[in-house]
């Protein structure tokens, strides 16, 4: 009989925050994988837990992760801890879950702190639609590229960020997003210095060229805003399409350029442009 991996969630500061139900689940498990067994012993002496450690992170998940699964295969229950926060978000513990569901190994979360989702509710920015970025690629190439992909997301984007990296990080989202962006900086969450600070993108850099960054952050930027579209009429729309075509442009082309311009439907105006006579 298969055993049962835990995902368990671990408060990001305040001890407080960790749930009956986790500390239960860590005594009743047979073992502990986590991302450091040096802070996950302090977590467990805190509430007199005692468990045998495995070591689980981004070095060696991928043996970790096989040696784990074996376990699990035979029966044994292992709890899923990080160093604070929800495991397999923007962590190595996706790829044991990944494990685990290839082979049929249930998997059970333990909900608890996210600091991405406590960021975002305090951030005072829109929170129906977000996506999380978690930390950005170091390469400046690669970062680069993510950002532009990310210049139009009309969603609030969220963010990790080590403070020695912060500036330059609000200085390419600055660059990226424009300097009046929106940003929530959210530090130290639920610990004793926690602070929000609420500004631009603009703002946030130069407050942080004067003062050294302190502190664990998470960005919550607000999204682009919709790019407001003329109300064209479809008939002068169709129109458009076939002075284009007039020109030489193949009509599916025509059709798809004219949309983009106005926000209309391709398949609507695709059947108008067919129907309508050319003048």
């Amino acid at each position: 009989m298969r055993g049962t991996l835990y995902l368990v969630a671990t408060p990001i500061g305040n001890l407080g925050d960790f749930s009956p139900r986790a500390v239960e689940t860590l005594r009743t498990v047979d073992f502990l994988a986590a991302e450091d067994t040096r802070v996950s012993l302090k977590l467990c002496n805190h509430f007199e837990i005692k468990k045998s450690l495995v070591s689980y992170h981004e070095h060696n998940h991928v043996t970790a992760g096989a040696s784990i699964l074996q376990r699990l295969l035979a029966g044994e229950s292992c709890a899923l801890v990080t160093d604070a926060g929800t495991p397999a978000i923007s962590d190595p513990g996706e790829d044991l879950v990944r494990l685990c569901a290839e082979q049929q190994v249930p998997v059970v979360s333990i909900p608890g702190c996210c600091a991405g989702i406590s960021a975002l509710a305090v951030s005072g920015l829109p929170t129906g639609r977000f996506v999380f970025e978690g930390f950005l690629p170091v390469n400046r190439r690669n970062r680069r590229e993510r950002l532009e992909a990310l210049r139009r997301e009309e969603r609030t984007i969220l963010f990790h960020e080590a403070p020695h990296k912060l500036l330059s990080t609000l200085e390419d989202l600055s660059a990226a997003f424009g300097p009046d962006r929106r940003i929530a900086l959210c530090r130290e969450l639920t610990k004793l210095h926690e602070e929000v600070r609420r500004t631009t993108l603009a703002e946030a850099a130069a407050f942080y060229r004067d003062n050294t960054p302190k502190g664990e952050f998470v960005l919550v930027v607000a999204g682009a805003e919709a790019e407001l579209r003329a109300a064209v009429p479809l008939d002068e729309a169709v129109a458009q399409v076939h002075a284009l075509k007039s020109q030489g442009m193949r009509l599916k082309d025509a059709v798809r350029e004219v949309a983009e311009l106005t926000g209309l439907s391709k398949n609507d105006l695709y059947a108008a442009a067919l129907d309508a006579p050319v003048s």
